[in-house]
C-alpha cells in the first residue's frame, strides 16, 4: 500500500505510532510523549519530557529529500547559528551519534528519515495583527541570511532543491503541475498560463547572477518564524535550496498573497533589508513577480498535498483568489 492510498486519519494514526516508537532512538528520559503540531511536507511533533524542556521531532515525507540533502540542510543551519547571531535550532544526535535517524513504521510502506531538534522559544507572528514591524525585522533577517549564503563555503557534496522557474512552475516542478489545483476550469487555465508566460519572460530578464540567485531559506512564512523581543528566530530549513533572494519575501506572504496590505509588508521588508544589504530599485520593482511565482507554486502544492489540513482549507477559494491576483499583476506587468 502506498501513502496515497491511506486516508488522512489512517496516515496520522500511523505517523503518531512511529513518533512514539522513534523516541527510543534518542537518549531521552522515560515518560516522554509526542503530539502532532503540523502535517505538511513533513510531520512535526512536539515531544514533551517529564521534567525538562520539550523537543521537536521531524518525520520526513517520502521521496522529498535524500539523506545527503538533509545532511546539507543541517550543515547550513548549523553554520548560520555558528557564524552569526541568527538563532536556529540545534539538532540532537541519536544514541548512535548520528543526527539523522531512520525507522520503518508499522503500516507505512517505506522507512522514514527523522531528526530531533531543541525547542526554541518565541511567538509566531499573528497574521491578523499589525505585521509592519515584524516584516521590517524579517527583511533585516533575510538580508543577513543572504549575506551568509554569499560568503559561506559549502561543504563538498552539498545537495539541495532547486527553486528556479522550471522547478517551481515550469517543466520540472518540485510540487507538481499547478494545473491540477482545485477549480481549474478553462478561463482560469488561460489566465494563469498568460501569467506564467509573463513570469518566465521577466525572470529571464532578471537573471540568475549570484548576488540575486543563491542559497535561500525558501519558506520564510509566518509559521517558520518565532519572535522574542527584537529577535527573529528562523526554523524549518526543510525547503532551503537554490533560488532567487527575492523569493524569500514571497514565501513570507504565503497563502495570503492576495491580501490588500501585502504591498505595505513588502515596503517594510525592503526597509529592513536595506539596513543590512543593498537592494536596487530594479530588484524592488520585481517583488510582485516573485509573489505571483510563489502563489502559482503553492497552487501546485495544494493540488498535490490534498491529504494535509492546510491544502484542504485552501481548496477552491485559493484558486479563485489566485485569479484575482493574476488579473491585478497582468494589468501592471503583462
Amino acid at each position: 500500500m502506498s501513502v496515497a492510498e491511506l486516508s488522512h486519519t489512517e496516515l496520522v494514526e500511523r505517523l503518531d505510532a512511529l513518533s512514539r516508537e522513534a523516541l527510543s532512538l534518542w537518549d531521552l528520559p522515560e515518560g516522554c510523549s509526542t503530539r502532532l503540531i503540523n502535517l505538511s511536507e513533513n510531520a512535526t511533533y512536539r515531544v514533551e519530557t517529564p521534567n525538562g524542556p520539550p523537543f521537536i521531532l521531524r518525520i520526513h515525507r517520502e521521496d522529498y529529500h535524500t539523506k545527503n540533502a538533509i545532511r546539507s540542510e543541517l550543515a547550513w543551519a548549523a553554520a548560520i547559528r555558528e557564524d552569526s547571531d541568527i538563532i536556529t535550532p540545534r539538532v540532537i544526535p541519536g544514541r548512535d551519534g548520528e543526527p539523522i535517524q531512520t525507522l520503518q513504521g508499522a503500516g507505512l510502506p517505506r522507512p522514514r528519515h527523522m531528526e530531533l531538534f531543541e525547542f526554541i522559544d518565541g511567538e509566531e507572528p499573528d497574521e491578523s495583527a499589525d505585521l509592519i514591524a515584524p516584516f521590517r525585522n524579517l527583511g533585516e533577517t533575510s538580508a543577513r541570511l543572504h549575506l551568509h549564503a554569499l560568503r559561506w563555503q559549502r561543504p563538498p557534496g552539498f545537495e539541495r532543491l532547486i527553486w528556479d522557474f522550471d522547478h517551481l512552475i515550469g517543466s520540472q516542478p518540485n510540487w507538481g503541475d499547478w494545473r491540477r489545483a482545485p477549480a481549474m476550469d478553462g478561463p482560469t487555465l488561460a489566465l494563469l498560463e498568460r501569467q506564467e508566460a509573463t513570469i518566465a519572460r521577466r525572470l529571464a530578464a532578471h537573471g540568475q547572477a549570484p548576488e540575486r540567485y543563491n542559497l535561500v531559506h525558501a519558506d520564510l512564512r509566518l509559521a517558520n518564524l518565532l519572535i522574542k523581543g527584537d529577535s527573529t528566530r528562523v526554523i524549518d530549513f526543510d525547503d532551503c535550496g537554490f533560488g532567487w533572494f527575492l523569493y524569500d519575501f514571497a514565501t513570507a506572504v504565503s497563502f495570503f498573497e492576495h491580501a490588500p496590505h501585502v504591498p505595505e509588508l513588502a515596503a517594510a521588508w525592503v526597509e529592513g533589508y536595506r539596513r543590512r544589504r543593498p537592494l536596487s530599485v530594479d530588484d524592488e520593482a520585481e517583488i510582485p513577480t516573485f509573489v505571483v511565482l510563489r502563489r502559482m507554486a503553492l497552487l501546485a502544492w495544494v493540488g498535490s498535498h490534498g491529504e494535509t489540513d492546510l491544502a484542504q482549507q485552501m481548496g477552491e477559494a485559493y484558486t479563485r483568489t489566485t485569479c484575482d491576483l493574476a488579473e491585478h499583476y497582468l494589468s501592471a506587468f503583462g
